[in-house]
């Protein structure tokens, strides 16, 4: 396993669990597509290999996106945020990147529209 350069690390905030925000946005269209976790572990292997790996909470371990599903994600780039606790990843999508096999998280619910 590949360790997160230090001068990497020494820049994230991480909550209580050691755990960092990541935002997926699609290559190409900008669309947000999910929110997940990270480790310096999961940060790690996806700079090294480019295949989008996050930290699940509830399961307690990393996992690769795509892995069980077919759903990839190929990491064009990420970027730290100005506080250092957040990442966002841009990514090409193959298939649905929400769970429920949306193409992304946020399709369901519309709570405020733009304005006409």
């Amino acid at each position: 396993m590949t360790a997160l350069e230090a001068s990497i690390s020494s820049r994230l905030k991480r909550d209580a669990s050691g755990l960092f925000t990541a935002v997926v946005q699609e290559r190409g269209t900008g669309q947000v597509l999910m929110v997940a976790w990270m480790d310096d572990a999961a940060l790690a292997r996806t700079l090294a290999t480019r295949e989008a790996t996050y930290f699940s909470r509830s399961r307690g371990e990393q996992w690769i996106k795509g892995q069980t599903s077919g759903h990839t994600q190929r990491v064009h780039s990420v970027r730290l945020d100005c506080d250092g606790d957040t990442v966002l990843l841009e990514v090409d999508q193959v298939g649905g990147a929400c769970h429920t096999g949306d193409h992304t998280c946020f399709d369901a619910d519309l709570l405020l529209g733009p304005e006409s």
